[in-house]
């Protein structure tokens, strides 16, 4: 039998929410998609272990309310997102204080008010501006450094995106420090949260990108996915036509009229995306450029004597151990875990200690204040290229369009976020719509068939 021209307009490398992503933009508009991914299900890093009824996220990235993506992308619409508690919880000193709960969609009114109150504050008295004792040890330092804090949060939930990104670039920590924010705010706040936002506890992430970090967070609300992360790519490929995906598949090479796989051949197509992670993309791609990455390690245990820290993401401001952050993710969302028992997943930024459990738990025990002892360890999950580096110069924009029938994707083509790779996945439909210059598809998809 003679093969077809095509069999299908675009070939899709990769299963993650980037490929995923696109393919459903494609497919919307008429055009004859497969995706083809080398794993024996789709998702990518946005996987989630099941272990005795409990669901354990192999990265768990925290998405935000405020993401445009996630309500512009179709097939999202039935995502359920379970929020955090407002703001994070901060250890420092040996207690806890909640920070940074800016109400969403703060307006320049609001912003308004809060500058009038740093100027209240930094006009009364000493006693009453900046207080005695504990106040002032406080993870926010001062009264008037938490309100001048509060003002350029609501700023920043306010400012155009095209305004953040016309800033100078530097580092975030020198950025941060350059704009006269104290050191205790951004030791005791703006270090731990952009930690748990960005996975750079050190702050050498490009000051535009933590700038959005802290948009996205200063807009809405912290939030995961119902059911575990592997519920986002789940429910794409669930709204993909039947037979659009195809797992279990291994591209040797790519061009920009044909891939071709160990299982099935040469498969023929008007048109290639590469939507996997960097280092693949740049193995099927000589001279693509890779990122460093930042790796991270998730330890989940389980009890059933939970701490009383409710729907919280608690940081550690004195970076006193191993964890950056940590929650009892049942509370944030109980399906993750059986009737009756707690589940607490903790994050590990950088190389993990050599006996990762029990420093975890000895800081643990100090971040709740309570035994750990009895807590029984579920996973530890360590990915080692977890998070793109960011570092400055960083282009949050990098093409998607490499020539004319050859288009990657992924978060390392845009912010290394959830919203990154769906933003970056966007912008990858859009030029192939626009280069293949037709509405629909001009050829039917045919079934992939078995290598001779």
């Amino acid at each position: 039998m003679l093969e077809p021209a095509y069999q299908a307009d675009v070939v899709i490398v990769g299963a993650g929410v980037a490929g995923l992503s696109a393919a459903h933009r494609l497919t919307s508009a008429g055009v004859t998609t497969a995706v083809l991914e080398a794993a024996p299900c789709p998702g990518g890093r946005m996987s989630t272990e099941k272990v005795d009824g409990f669901r354990l996220d192999r990265i768990g990235q925290l998405l935000s309310t405020s993401y445009p993506e996630l309500r512009l992308t179709p097939g999202l619409d039935a995502l359920a997102l379970r929020p955090f508690a407002p703001g994070v919880l901060l250890h420092s000193d040996g207690r806890r204080q909640r920070a940074g709960a800016v109400p969403g969609a703060m307006g320049a009114r609001r912003a308004r008010g809060a500058l009038h109150a740093v100027r209240a504050l930094a006009s009364a008295p000493r006693s009453a501006a900046v207080g005695t004792g504990p106040r002032v040890r406080a993870p926010l330092g001062t009264a008037v450094d938490q309100a001048r804090l509060g003002a350029a949060l609501a700023r920043l939930a306010s400012s155009p995106v095209e305004r953040l990104l016309a800033r100078p670039e530097s580092p975030a920590a020198q950025a941060l420090s350059e704009r006269g924010i104290p050191a205790r705010t951004i030791d005791g706040f703006l270090r731990p949260l952009l930690a748990a936002l960005l996975c750079d506890p050190d702050l050498t992430t490009s000051s535009r990108c933590a700038d959005l970090a802290l948009r996205a967070f200063a807009s809405g609300r912290l939030c995961v996915p119902e059911g575990g992360a592997e519920a986002l790519p789940e429910l794409l490929a669930q709204a993909l036509p039947p037979g659009t995906v195809h797992t279990g598949v291994r591209v040797t090479s790519i061009a920009t009229t044909s891939v071709t796989t160990a299982e099935h051949g040469e498969i023929h197509c008007r048109a290639v995306l590469l939507a996997t992670d960097a280092g693949t993309a740049a193995e099927l791609l000589p001279g693509l450029r890779v990122p460093d990455f930042h790796p991270v390690t998730v330890v989940h245990h389980t009890t059933d004597d939970p701490p009383t820290t409710g729907a919280s993401l608690l940081l550690d401001a004195d970076r006193g151990g191993p964890v950056a952050h940590t929650t009892l993710m049942s509370q944030v969302d109980p399906t993750r875990a059986p009737a009756g028992r707690a589940l607490i997943s903790s994050t590990v930024l950088g190389t993990p200690p050599p006996d990762i459990d029990t420093a975890v738990r000895m800081h643990l025990a100090r971040l709740y204040g309570t035994s750990t002892t009895r807590w029984e360890t579920l996973a530890v999950h360590h990915t080692t290229e977890a998070v793109p580096a960011m570092r400055p110069p960083h282009d949050l924009r990098r093409p998607v369009r490499l020539l004319a029938g050859l288009y990657v994707c992924g978060d390392h083509r845009d912010t290394s976020t959830v919203q990154g790779a769906l933003h970056s996945a966007h912008r990858a439909a859009a030029a192939i719509l626009a280069d293949l210059g037709a509405a629909g598809s001009l050829h039917r998809s045919e079934p992939l068939r078995a290598a001779a």
